[in-house]
């Protein structure tokens, strides 16, 4: 395995998705995924997510990066974030950019948290927050993924003898279910280390290895799956 250096500009990450493309590599959504997975997957596919778990102004420059390089995402946001306010009148207005320039967007849930500290039931904080998101943009969201915050709960920990379909869902994007099952079942990359990235392979967590995903993608997996978030990436220093 490989240590591998990146420097976490946008620029380096443009220059990746550049050499994925290069590639080969038809990106996808979560949702395209789940549609596609079992009728017309493409040879190369690769699985687009970002988690907006402390900056939406950043993931305005993603949505820019995304459009110019003409491939899709999905965008997962936060309704209970303290880092910002999905309803404040700039946020509002970049998460309308994110859905008018064709991206997905699906629900950061953080249930098990809010059950816990609200004393709710957690399926009721779960159908309350998919309509008020279905609401504010008059959407209807393919699917959920959830969050890992400060808690030390595990919110995944309330789909393990639940369906996304019962919430009138696609997926949830750690769903092991055949339908979905996108984590087991390809080439995972993430920069959720913040400073390095890190993958796994079909589950498995593959150590040492921090090789961009570019590097990854020249081994041809046939499944990849990309998680990135807004916050990681910067211009000049990561506290601009």
């Amino acid at each position: 395995m490989t240590q591998g250096s990146f420097r976490f500009t946008f620029e380096a990450l443009e220059a990746e998705y550049r050499a994925l493309l290069g590639l080969g590599y038809e990106v996808l959504t979560c949702a395209d995924f789940f549609r596609r997975k079992t009728v017309d997957l493409p040879p190369l596919a690769l699985v687009n997510r970002v988690d907006i778990d402390l900056s939406v102004k950043k993931a305005e420059r993603l949505v820019s990066l995304f459009n110019r390089l003409n491939i899709k995402a999905t965008f997962f946001l936060r309704l209970h974030a303290h880092e910002y306010n999905p309803f404040s009148f700039e946020s509002y207005r970049i998460l309308r950019f994110v859905l008018d320039s064709g991206h997905e967007l699906g629900y950061h849930s953080e249930i098990v948290d809010q059950a816990a500290i609200w004393g709710e039931d957690a399926a009721e904080c779960l159908r309350r927050d998919i309509d008020v998101l279905n609401r504010m943009f008059g959407i209807r969201i393919a699917g959920t993924a959830s969050h890992g915050g400060m808690t030390g709960l595990n919110n995944l920990d309330f789909w393990k003898n639940r369906d996304a379909a019962e919430f009138g869902l696609l997926y949830e994007g750690y769903d092991c279910s055949p339908r979905f099952n996108l984590f087991a079942e390809s080439f995972y990359v993430s920069d959720s280390e913040w400073t390095r990235w890190k993958c796994y392979d079909k589950g498995r967590f593959v150590p040492d290895d921090r090789r961009s995903p570019a590097q990854h993608g020249a081994d041809r997996h046939p499944l990849m799956h990309l998680l990135i978030h807004p916050d990681t990436y910067f211009d000049r220093h990561f506290y601009e």
